[in-house]
């Protein structure tokens, strides 16, 4: 850890031992602070809590749990300082870099639909997919981006004190990283992306451990929250019908290789809920953690 930095540690109610083992090795490194949630309060409140709590940072990582830094972050602060905030390179374990998830490009109608209906899965070089998930750039060079995942972001204090932090809506996780940058896009910032930061990034780490089904539900939630904010009226109808039209593939594709049921039951739950929002125009009282 750097001199002078602080390492805050927000555990959304694990049962591993993690907050433990953290707790031991903050005991011979100074600065190192740990925030044990009774529950899991979500991929946005805690990364509130953790900002709310380096209250005298003017810079501010966000650090995915998955995420280990393999070099400094001198750019990405200079780059900061520039635009309000920066991201730079995941790698995967071989030092790959993880094209299509690094950078991205703000989500259109289409690109949700595409997403939807699964056609991004099956041709991942359609014209629509490579400029969403930016597969022609060159992740060497840096530049200015839209999205740049959350699970390696800079940002300066005063830019998240601006946008009052991410939308707790989105819960537990996922699209909350894509409305934060499209919030600070609108703002009239820029967001850097700096290759010369470096981070190893597993990913799926804590989503992984969540039930298959569950997982479904929250993704689809999100992604209508996500389109029911940004996108007009009759894109979000469309995406919605995407939404029910998808699920069908999904939940025979599910029930096939769980071998249950609970794909069926799971995902008629999502086309109850996406008919309702495309008759309905919106989302209504987003579900959020009481789903």
């Amino acid at each position: 850890m750097a001199p002078g930095a602080k390492a805050i540690v927000v555990d959304n109610g694990s049962a591993d031992g993690t907050v433990e083992r953290v707790r031991e090795w903050g005991a011979t490194h100074p600065g190192v602070e740990v925030i044990a949630n009774r529950e899991n309060l979500g991929f946005a409140a805690a990364a509130n809590q953790g900002f709310r709590e380096a209250r005298n940072a003017e810079h501010i990582l966000l650090l995915n749990p998955d995420a280990c830094l393999r070099t400094g972050l001198e750019r990405l602060v200079e780059a900061s300082d520039q635009y309000g905030l920066a991201a730079g390179k995941l790698v995967d374990q071989e030092g790959r870099t993880q094209v299509g998830f690094t950078v991205r490009r703000l989500p259109t109608a289409s690109a949700l639909v595409l997403e939807l209906l699964s056609v991004n899965r099956f041709w991942p070089g359609n014209p629509v997919n490579r400029r969403y998930r930016e597969l022609d750039r060159d992740l060497d060079l840096p530049g200015h981006a839209e999205q740049p995942a959350g699970a390696f972001l800079l940002v300066r204090r005063d830019v998240w004190e601006k946008l009052s932090g991410m939308d707790e809506r989105f819960y537990p996780v996922w699209f909350e990283d894509v409305d934060f940058c499209r919030r600070a896009l609108d703002a009239g910032y820029k967001i850097q992306y700096e290759p010369a930061a470096v981070a190893e990034h597993e990913g799926g780490h804590s989503v992984g451990r969540l039930p298959s089904a569950r997982r479904a539900w929250y993704w689809y939630l999100s992604l209508l929250k996500y389109a029911e904010k940004y996108m007009h009226p009759w894109a979000f109808r469309g995406i919605c019908a995407a939404a029910v039209l998808g699920s069908v593939p999904r939940m025979a594709v599910g029930m096939a290789a769980d071998r249950s049921l609970v794909p069926l039951v799971t995902y008629l739950r999502i086309m109850r809920f996406a008919g309702a929002c495309l008759l309905k125009g919106k989302t209504g009282d987003f579900p959020g953690k009481s789903a």
